[in-house]
């Protein structure tokens, strides 16, 4: 098929219960999370849709948890419709073991579904089976410019260390190309994303310009709730990372109950012994409180008076309680389904047909 008459299809048509163009249309009162497809006339061209994704380059962490996963589970819940993959082909900006990435790649969507992801209410899959995001992505690349990627903080950051991949600088376009091929309306990110949603606009921009009104322009659903904060349990002066050396340093989904109490119980915090909310002067406690209050569900103002009397070291205990009987449950499931890696494999063929 000529590659604009496939972008200009009316709709993506993945099998019977996919998600099509026309595909009921969503209020944004949907959300606790802001968004907006920009005027009124744009939204009412496209139809609401919603499009994440996960990178398998290591063990889930909370910080994926509470700030991506649950995220797109409470999404999904409320109506949204919702197109979720691994992304396992942004995995390659970096060296990688192919047995190891796939097994990586199969505990992402082991950690989804155990999560709560519904594959027959969305769409779950790989995006290595999906030629279409690597089609678009060259179109995109034609379009942007090597100053205005290089420009970008991330790939100054990782190249900074000597010669970078060519992927690293095309990473963002992959994720504009992960988006656009959807036409999703609408990207659940964390501040920190937002310029590469910008360069995704960008694009639209110039590709409409070029050969007309193909894609939306989608907007950012920021959250509300401190969940793309989360800090370094060791340093947290920086965020929860899957790259950080110190294994001490962030709670994976994996971790029992036994290590999840030792990480919190050796997080850094600092002299004063009560328990406070200042995310500028004392971040270390600051993310407790955060971390607590997203596992127990709570407000950080009802974590706090959770906190009354309590010393930090207390303090610690309770977070600990908290996030062990989120993630429990959690932990259990997946365990489950990667004990029949034959029904994940197939729900991920499934999602990709």
């Amino acid at each position: 098929m000529n590659t604009m008459k496939f972008l200009r299809k009316k709709c993506i048509v993945f099998s019977k219960r996919r998600i099509k163009s026309n595909y009921c249309t969503f209020t944004n009162n949907h959300l606790n999370e802001t968004g907006s497809t920009g005027s009124s006339a744009e939204a009412a061209r496209w139809p609401r849709r919603v499009v994440s994704a996960l990178q398998p380059t290591g063990a889930l962490h909370v910080g994926n948890y509470f700030g991506a996963v649950r995220r797109c589970v409470r999404l999904q819940r409320r109506g949204e419709p919702l197109v979720l993959f691994v992304a396992d082909l942004h995995a390659h900006t970096a060296p990688q073991d192919p047995a190891e990435l796939q097994r990586r790649s199969l505990e992402t969507a082991a950690y989804l579904l155990a999560s709560g992801v519904d594959a027959e209410r969305g769409v779950l899959f790989l995006q290595s089976a999906v030629p279409a995001h690597a089609r678009l992505c060259w179109l995109l690349a034609c379009l942007a410019t090597q100053a205005r990627l290089a420009h970008l903080p991330q790939y100054r950051e990782r190249a900074a260390g000597g010669d970078a991949p060519l992927g690293l600088l095309l990473y963002p376009v992959l994720q504009a190309a992960d988006v656009l091929v959807y036409r999703a309306t609408h990207v659940p990110v964390g501040a920190d994303q937002l310029q590469h949603l910008q360069l995704t606009a960008q694009l639209v921009r110039t590709f409409h310009h070029r050969f007309g009104r193909l894609f939306p322009t989608p907007a950012p659903l920021l959250p509300d709730d401190g969940s793309d904060r989360i800090r370094s349990l060791r340093d947290p002066s920086k965020k929860m990372s899957k790259s950080d050396s110190d294994p001490k340093s962030r709670i994976l989904l994996s971790d029992g109950d036994d290590l999840i109490r030792l990480k919190i119980q050796k997080a850094v915090t600092d002299f004063t012994p009560e328990v406070s909310f200042d995310p500028a002067a004392r971040p270390g406690v600051s993310n407790l409180v955060t971390l607590h209050s997203l596992a127990a569900d709570k407000l950080p103002e009802e974590a706090l008076e959770e906190a009354r009397g309590l010393s930090t070291a207390q303090y610690k205990r309770v977070v600990a309680d908290a996030l062990c009987g989120a993630l429990r449950p959690v932990r259990e499931r997946a365990q489950a389904l990667l004990a029949r890696p034959a029904l994940l494999h197939e729900l991920l063929r499934h999602g990709a047909a």
